[in-house]
């Protein structure tokens, strides 16, 4: 993954002089027309090929609306641009050369999906977008009554929350398939994993990400290592009886002999990361985390009938109070902390971006400053794929929709008395989690190439 982060300097350059004489040929035709700057999401800058976004609230905050600005008053900040807005400009060939150019060494790894929810749709945008050695192959979603294949590009190319889809789809009527910056992706129909053989589609040993959430445990998602051509599976959600990771802190214990994984929950994945600077810096005795999250799918729209307390009311009305696992799940990346922490949860009637909300004793007396000391550093360190640090006094929810981070420090909440703190920590539930879900994938690949495994798929064992 580190390699992503490699700039080449010399073809960024090239690039950069060929843009500016696009631009100045445009502008000498055009005069002082208004354009659009390239809106920041899920892909990409060029000039770092890095998947973590700028996320430091300290100078500026990430856009999250194109702006229309005067191509007179552009300044150098503007011209820093996407792969997807290179795409749109210039064509595939030269964003697929960048691409290319900065993509990890080593052979490619077959990734299917299954479910295309909010998490499904998200990490397709992202594996087809950043450089990866992981190819998405294929969705797999239930048999519809009437054909989806249009319906399905129509949700990934628009989103409500994290805007339009910056690079190139089309569909491919006659194989059922979306054609996403270049990648083939097949449109496969089942109802149960072992219905599905991917052989048929020309996909073998692949990694499935579950994000349906149906199957939990390890005898449950085990039912897709039946299915011809899947060779491992990762559920996107906590998981019982494998092993739970969050990307950056307990990523040392994936195997690459393991055939199951969890990468737990957005909430674990948040808090854990800041979790293991307190406890390695100051040690963490006991404390409570409440998150403060972002309404969901499994709540109703309006009042309604739910198996579950309280979320049957309306979840864009009402603030209502849930439970997490997060609590007992930080324990399964970090087992000192075991039976240390309690957790509790509200969903409130925002669409994305939670806080967590994390009271602790600590075994050390401290300050705040120290406390967001030790954050910046870890944030900027070994940790800056996962952590991010915001010191800006006017930070508020939406600024962080688009952040790749687990979680977001934000350092002006900080509070500390002693030997107790209280600490704020960010995250885009959707994005910042889906972005962790890849980097464990990625991670898991390439044990398994380091270690020169190759599984045997089921279809040579049928």
């Amino acid at each position: 993954y580190a390699q992503h982060k490699k700039t080449n300097y010399a073809l960024v350059g090239s690039i950069a002089v060929n843009m500016a004489l696009v631009g100045a040929i445009c502008f000498s035709l055009s005069g002082a027309s208004n354009v659009a700057a390239p809106a920041m999401r899920t892909a990409p800058r060029v000039a770092s090929m890095s998947r973590t976004m700028p996320m430091s609230m300290a100078g500026q905050r990430v856009s999250v609306r194109p702006k229309m600005i005067q191509r007179r008053e552009m300044k150098a900040e503007a011209l820093s641009y996407t792969v997807d807005d290179i795409r749109g400009m210039l064509g595939d060939d030269v964003a697929n050369q960048i691409l290319a150019k900065n993509t990890p060494t080593g052979p490619e790894r077959n990734v299917v999906l299954y479910g295309f929810g909010r998490i499904g749709r998200l990490l397709a945008r992202i594996i087809t977008t950043i450089p990866t050695n992981l190819k998405l192959k294929g969705i797999v979603v239930r048999q519809p009554k009437k054909p989806d294949l249009e319906k399905r590009l129509e949700l990934i190319k628009r989103d409500s929350v994290h805007g339009p889809f910056r690079g190139t789809i089309s569909m491919d009527e006659a194989d059922n398939a979306l054609i996403m910056n270049g990648q083939k992706v097949r449109l496969i129909y089942a109802n149960q994993p072992e219905e599905v053989d991917y052989t048929k589609y020309g996909i073998n040993d692949a990694i499935v990400i579950d994000n349906t959430g149906v199957w939990r445990d390890d005898e449950g998602l085990a039912k897709h290592l039946s299915s011809k051509g899947a060779a491992q599976v990762i559920l996107t959600a906590p998981g019982k009886g494998v092993k739970n990771i969050v990307a950056g802190v307990n990523s040392d214990v994936i195997e690459g002999s393991d055939k199951i994984l969890s990468a737990a929950s957005c909430t674990t994945n948040a808090v854990v990361p800041a979790l293991s600077v307190l406890h390695k810096k100051f040690g963490i005795v006991s404390g409570h985390i409440e998150t403060v999250h972002s309404f969901t799918n499994d709540q109703n729209l309006i009042d309604n009938y739910h198996k579950a307390d309280r979320r049957g009311r309306a979840g864009p009305l009402n603030m209502v109070i849930s439970e997490t696992g997060a609590g007992k799940a930080v324990a399964v990346a970090l087992p000192e902390l075991a039976g240390k922490l309690t957790a509790s949860a509200i969903r409130v009637p925002t669409p994305d971006v939670s806080i967590a909300v994390m009271i602790l004793d600590l075994e050390k007396s401290t300050t705040a400053e120290e406390i967001n000391a030790a954050f910046k550093s870890e944030a900027t360190g070994t940790l800056d794929d996962n952590l991010g640090y915001s010191d800006s006094k006017e930070a508020v929810s939406l600024d962080f929709i688009g952040s790749t981070h687990a979680g977001e420090v934000d350092a002006l909440a900080t509070k500390c008395t002693g030997n107790s703190c209280i600490v704020y920590v960010w995250y885009d539930n959707e994005n910042g989690y889906s972005n962790q879900v890849v980097r464990v994938v990625e991670q898991w690949a390439a044990k398994q190439e380091a270690a020169g495994l190759k599984f045997e798929a089921a279809e040579a064992m049928a």
